[in-house]
């Protein structure tokens, strides 16, 4: 008797693979595709006819955006943070495709999951510790598999399709490309290799000589830290990250190069653009740097390391992201005004903060009055350098 088994399916050489190989192992394979901001409704259609040409019982298409905003994308502009101070984590969409291919596993009472991550790369963690987190399945994985008989993968896959019947695009892309509503990785070619990125491998921002001539302002409104409008009218999460996905494109706004650390241990180097990520959080963060307190601010930023690092390295299932992520919502409560910012080549300003919550001293303006006296600023700052003062007089020679 047929095992049931799902499978998470882009329509790419590696999933397409996977499905004539799986029902070679008597599996029954059901497929789906969590469309995570990235895809159009036509390549949806080509995707579900791909799978069932290939032999999937049964093919889902499942859109997750609103999900994708709410779950990864809020918190991320709550913590602040960036993987190595440079990459807004772009991958965190693989959870909520592991999240829905456990659902459909649990639908269809089976333990068995397979995915198409290869052996050489990150998401292979990801997939695999995010399966082991919701219980004792069965993870089926293809293309690792068959990196025990060949080093040829990708050959190695084209001709079991074509002995199979299956077409094969003959055309090899430049460049391997990642897109959801987060942002686009790029990698490949004279990437991998550390020369520079080629004008081909631009995706959501365009090339330099394209810039608009003259900068543009923007006004964000935020609500306890998530962004309600952009220049005061309401939007939706996802619909508003797709317009500040191409007005901070426009500008070349979010794009870097960047040498990763990856989770297994070796240097993993690529381009990515996050022009609407990066916009939002830099209104965000002058935000807070004005309305919390100057150790809200410190610590917050400790904790948002910690939740973008566990988020990065497949730990988004982790009990401790839970945790801080109550540490993040709590701190966001008085997180609401406007910002204004400016779009410029290459970068993003903000210019204007206007809330309720600013904490203005009635003691003083900084660096121009203040109320105290001469007195009470010398024994200040006699006191708070007494320790230092103290360690001098016994350790410094006079």
């Amino acid at each position: 008797m047929k095992k049931k088994i799902v499978l998470a399916f882009s329509g790419g050489l590696d999933t397409s693979f996977c499905i004539p190989y799986l029902l070679e192992q008597n599996y029954e394979v059901h497929t789906l595709f969590v469309n995570t901001g990235g895809t159009f409704s036509k390549e949806e259609q080509a995707i579900t006819q791909r799978a069932m040409e290939l032999g999937s019982t049964k093919h889902l298409n499942i859109n997750v955006e609103k999900a994708l905003w709410s779950e990864i994308l809020t918190p991320l502009i709550y913590s602040g943070a960036l993987y190595q101070n440079k990459y807004p984590a772009l991958c965190s969409d693989r959870y909520l495709i592991v999240k829905e291919s456990i659902k459909l596993c649990q639908k269809l009472k089976t333990k068995y999951i397979a995915h198409g991550c290869t052996g050489m790369g990150n998401d292979q963690v990801r997939f695999d510790l995010s399966i082991m987190a919701h219980g004792d399945y069965k993870i089926i994985t293809p293309i690792r598999e068959i990196q025990n008989i060949t080093q040829n993968v990708r050959g190695y896959e084209e001709e079991y399709l074509k002995n199979k019947g299956f077409k094969v695009s003959s055309l090899h892309k430049k460049y391997s490309v990642n897109e959801n509503l987060m942002g686009a990785t790029i990698s490949g070619s004279e990437i991998d290799v550390w020369e520079e990125p080629s004008k081909d491998s631009f995706v959501l921002c365009k090339l330099p000589h394209q810039y608009p001539k003259q900068s543009k302002s923007l006004t964000l409104k935020f609500l306890k830290g998530k962004v309600v409008a952009l220049n005061n009218k309401k939007i939706a999460g996802p619909d508003l990250l797709r317009a500040l996905n191409v007005l901070g494109g426009s500008f070349g706004i979010g794009r870097s190069v960047f040498a990763s650390d990856t989770i297994i241990g070796l240097k993993g180097r690529f381009v990515f653009e996050a022009p609407g990520i990066t916009i939002l959080m830099a209104a965000h963060r002058a935000l807070e740097e004005c309305v919390l307190t100057d150790k809200q601010n410190t610590f917050k930023a400790s904790v948002g390391q910690e939740w973008v690092n566990l988020v990065y390295r497949g730990f988004f299932f982790e009990p401790l992201r839970e945790n801080l992520e109550c540490f993040l919502l709590d701190s966001q409560q008085t997180v609401s005004g406007e910002v204004v910012v400016v779009l410029s080549p290459g970068k993003v300003e903000s210019v204007a903060v206007h809330s309720k919550n600013i904490l203005k001293s009635k003691e003083g303006v900084y660096a121009q009055s203040a109320k105290w006296s001469e007195a009470e600023s010398k024994g200040f700052i006699k006191l708070i350098g007494q320790s230092t003062s103290t360690w001098s007089s016994i350790h410094y020679k006079k």
